[in-house]
């Protein structure tokens, strides 16, 4: 009878196999709403677990724009179906069927529990961690698997910001990113380390640079304007991906003068910078190819990093140069850029900065953060301090006008910025 039931066991192994149905876990194992699952082909799922103790999965990735739906939030609609909501841009898809109320379509996989056992139906294997794999679009980007696992002492945040920094192609800088930002958010990768990045982060070999003062912008009137200017917001935007993480290696041995280290919410709070910035691009550059043209084909400048070069011996600066007036200034500039866009009808790239405009708040918001933190831990004067350091790394006055509103909401009240207008005469 034993022997019976051993070789019955292992037909029902193959049955499964065969079956495509891939082992994930038991039902212990997710207590969160929403899991990822790496796939070893790179189209990742997302499991989901609903109050009703039932189990679903899905594309992780949305179909619109390719936001991670494993971060989005579970909805009961009024025609009774149950929804996942993509965190970006608000597209619900519901769990049955893959739909979505705004005309898109996810691909849906069937789920079964077996004795508290997932199984999720596909053909490619499934981890809830990376699967270190060369043939894999995620996980790292296109770093070979030999450069994930060289060395345990590399595996830190500050190693894979310098690997960041000197990777060249866009695409797999902002893949990069969000996988290190993931596995930092999950505590895979727990430690900071240390390490030196370059003194001017990669840039592939056929990108023309010039000098920022010879870039044309658009102003948004004509396609090719509109593509112009959205091709420099998204150079702008991969040299913030960069600036993320040159803060977080340049500076992660930093100790105050109390002698404290750099709290490990600094570095949490720049990760999620780059993950945003990462998502800022892709937003932008996929912008760009609906309207018919591609990033790089227009000519860019590295105008930012000179003021990373300024500041790189001091965190202070780098904060208040790089943060609290490049940044601000973003904010500054978007109700004149989004309303150029908006009356040439172009309602796709007014979502897309919205998108951004939102999170940029939250940035300069960090910006400011970090710095009164220093200063309060140092005993400086915070507005003192910001004032002398932007006339000693920023060259002339800092110039109206100003997003009110958009500085206040991120906590830059008008005695920061003010006071470093030119006087009238």
């Amino acid at each position: 009878m034993e022997q019976f039931e051993e070789e019955l066991v292992a037909a029902l192994r193959e049955i499964v196999k065969d079956g495509n149905w891939q082992y994930v876990g038991n039902k212990c194992d997710f207590h969160s709403t929403c899991t990822k699952l790496y796939s070893e082909d790179g189209e990742h799922i997302v499991l989901v677990h609903t109050e009703d103790d039932r189990f679903w999965a899905m594309d992780s990735s949305c179909p619109h724009e390719g936001g991670p739906l494993d971060l989005g939030d579970i909805e009961d609609l009024v025609d009774g179906r149950r929804v996942l909501v993509c965190p970006w841009h608000h597209f619900d898809f519901c769990l049955e069927t893959g739909v979505s109320s705004l005309g898109l379509q996810n691909q849906i996989y069937e789920v079964r529990v077996v004795e508290d056992k997932i199984y999720v139906k596909t053909q490619n294997k499934l981890s809830l961690s990376p699967i270190p794999a060369t043939n894999t679009r995620s996980l790292l980007g296109k770093i070979s698997a030999d450069d994930y696992k060289s060395s345990p002492n590399e595996d830190t945040l500050c190693f894979w910001a310098t690997k960041i920094l000197c990777t060249p192609d866009p695409k797999e800088k902002v893949t990069l990113t969000l996988d290190v930002q993931e596995r930092w958010n999950s505590g895979v990768m727990t430690v900071v380390g240390q390490a030196t990045p370059p003194v001017q982060p990669s840039r592939k070999d056929n990108l023309t640079v010039l000098q920022p003062g010879r870039i044309k912008r658009g102003k948004g009137g004509t396609q090719a304007s509109r593509i112009a200017l959205l091709h420099s917001l998204a150079n702008i935007e991969q040299w913030a991906i960069d600036l993320s993480w040159d803060i977080i290696a340049r500076f992660s041995s930093v100790r105050l003068k109390t002698g404290e280290p750099l709290p490990r919410q600094f570095f949490n709070d720049f990760v999620k910078v780059a993950g945003d910035e990462a998502k800022h691009y892709h937003l932008l550059e996929t912008r760009i190819t609906e309207l018919g043209s591609f990033f790089g084909a227009l000519p860019v400048h590295n105008g930012l990093w000179q003021s990373a070069t300024d500041t790189s011996q001091d965190l202070l600066a780098r904060l208040a140069i790089v943060h609290m007036v490049h940044e601000a200034r973003g904010l500054d500039v978007h109700p004149q850029t989004l309303s150029r866009f908006a009356a040439r009808g172009d309602c796709s790239t007014v979502e897309v900065l919205e998108v951004i405009y939102k999170d940029e708040i939250t940035h300069v918001a960090a910006g400011l953060r970090w710095f009164t933190y220093i200063c309060s831990q140092e005993e400086r004067d915070g507005l003192s301090t910001f004032h002398d350091l932007v006339k000693q790394h920023f060259k002339g006055y800092l110039k109206p006008p100003f997003n009110t509103e958009g500085r206040k909401t991120a906590g830059m009240t008008e005695e920061w910025y003010v006071p470093l207008v030119k006087p009238s005469s």
